[in-house]
């Protein structure tokens, strides 16, 4: 990812955006699925991040590494646009009469209970954090991402990216084992959220850093 791919992608060279998309494609996808917990949401926010990153070429700085940053900068203001709408459409939602509820009697809906189960809570101990704070944790935790990486996504200072990790980290101890931990397997499974290994982080892991 040298400055002159940088100009191929700045110009809009759609041979450089299909090695964009194929090199890190996937870890977009895990980005957006866990802000999102969703998996279809985070299959569009994928989609749309690309075509955003291809909206926004021309802002992409011409000299750098990685444009890794740059596209979950990109994916993280999607998936927060699309909570927006999915929350308006809610309430719109709400507004009209429920429907008659029809029983789902798909048999492959059961083997994937158990993962919805446990993106549920650990969807809900992220729900106790800061939006803010839990950008910052899927940056630096899930994605990967040092902490000038994360700074250069989201816009803001070195320093609040720390303060924000700090902080997220000390809500999520507080939390887990109060709504996680009853979720989680017992020690020694290697079950785990959809995505990379380092998706689902026991709180005994936590602990240990």
């Amino acid at each position: 990812m040298d400055d002159e791919f940088r100009a191929r992608i700045r110009a809009g060279d759609e041979g450089a955006f299909a090695v964009l998309f194929r090199k890190h494609g996937r870890v977009v996808y895990n980005h957006c699925l866990r802000l999102s917990g969703d998996w279809s949401v985070a299959e569009d926010c994928t989609s749309l991040t690309f075509l955003e990153a291809w909206r926004l070429r021309g802002r992409a700085d011409p000299h750098g590494g990685s444009l890794l940053p740059w596209l979950l900068g990109i994916a993280t203001n999607v998936v927060r646009q699309r909570r927006r709408a999915a929350w308006r459409h809610h309430r719109l939602m709400q507004k009209l009469p429920a429907p008659e509820l029809v029983p789902d009697l798909a048999d492959e809906m059961v083997e994937r209970l158990e993962d919805q189960e446990r993106i549920a809570a650990v969807k809900q101990v992220l729900a106790g954090l800061r939006r803010a704070d839990r950008d910052v944790l899927a940056l630096c935790v899930w994605a990967g991402l040092d902490y000038a990486a994360a700074a250069a996504a989201l816009g803001v200072p070195v320093g609040t990216v720390r303060s924000r990790l700090s902080r997220a980290r000390r809500r999520l101890d507080e939390r887990a084992e109060k709504i996680l931990a009853p979720n989680m397997e017992p020690a020694g499974s290697d079950r785990q959220l959809p995505g990379d290994r380092t998706a689902a982080v026991r709180p005994t892991e936590r602990r240990s850093r």
